[in-house]
């Protein structure tokens, strides 16, 4: 069985047991949370409902299984013969969550 979900402006493929990082959500670690926007579903007979936008009744069931920080980025602005320059990093924070069922 697999899903694609919609999070965070971006879409996964998922499948039950998969671990992914996604852009942060509100919760504890433990909880449980669930994904409204499927966009398709596919199930053990190789039967796909896709949806227009996203598909009736369908849900994704996932667990947060930690909160944690991205790699840090560095974004530089350089201006040649000018003196000018600007270093800044960044962190994205994201939540780490395991696909634990998907319902249609």
């Amino acid at each position: 069985m697999l899903a694609v979900i919609k999070t965070g402006g971006k879409q996964y493929i998922v499948t039950p047991g998969q671990k992914l990082k996604v852009e942060k959500l509100v919760g504890e670690e433990g909880a449980a949370i669930n994904f409204e926007e499927i966009l398709l579903v596919e199930d053990d007979n190789k039967k796909v409902a896709v949806g227009q936008p996203v598909v009736e009744g369908a849900e994704v069931n996932a667990k947060i299984v930690a909160q944690t920080k991205g790699p840090k980025v560095i974004a530089y602005k350089y201006k040649p013969k000018k003196r000018y320059h600007r270093k800044k990093g960044h962190r994205q924070q994201l939540t780490e969550v395991e696909i634990t069922a998907i319902k249609i």
